[in-house]
């Protein structure tokens, strides 16, 4: 009897839910990635990238602390609004784009990360608290989930990484959460204003 009900609780298809066995729960996951069920601090694997971006250095940060630290331009692990523009400017937005997008992250991601209470009117952001800039509104009025900043995020990254039919890659997703995407951006868009100049 205990057996049927613990294969019972493994089963993954509801007779009664077609969707589930239209969506199967995928099974090869044990082949490409390690422990698949593990959630990784450090990286921010799939099936073709098992270890995460290759070449890219973690520095011993999480991979959401990864995706803020490329604004970070002095590597002090503080974010300025100045730093955020530099790094929008990097990635190639045009300058209105950059300060209202550094002026609006700031705003929102740091009274949250601060080490103190009282807030600072440089408006910086603590990388290493950056788990505690919870989105969506504080009081769970309205945006309980984060829908908004959601959509802001996605289009922003639609913006800088779609390809030339404009699709996103599942790559560039990937990279993206690890930060790993920036300093590709970052690079590509340094070598192209290059090529322009001369």
């Amino acid at each position: 009897m205990a057996v049927e009900i613990e294969r019972e609780s493994l089963i993954t298809e509801a007779h009664n839910a077609p969707v589930t066995s239209q969506r199967r729960v995928r099974s090869d996951l044990e082949t490409t990635i390690p422990k698949p069920y593990m959630a990784r601090a450090l990286t921010a694997p799939d099936t073709t990238h098992p270890d995460g971006t290759t070449g890219h250095n973690h520095h011993n940060l999480t991979v959401l602390q990864q995706h803020c630290a490329f604004f970070d331009q002095d590597g002090n692990g503080i974010v300025y609004p100045w730093e955020t523009y530099m790094g929008m400017r990097a990635l190639g937005f045009n300058v209105i784009a950059s300060f209202i997008m550094a002026i609006g992250i700031n705003l929102a991601m740091s009274y949250p990360t601060l080490p103190h209470w009282y807030p600072s009117l440089l408006f910086p952001i603590y990388i290493h608290n950056m788990h505690k800039a919870k989105h969506g509104s504080d009081s769970g009025v309205y945006d309980t989930e984060g829908r908004a900043a959601a959509k802001f995020e996605w289009g922003v990254l639609y913006l800088l990484a779609r390809d030339e039919d404009g699709f996103l890659s599942k790559e560039a997703v990937r990279r993206c959460y690890d930060g790993s995407l920036f300093e590709y951006c970052a690079k590509k868009n340094a070598a192209n204003k290059e090529a322009k100049m001369g």
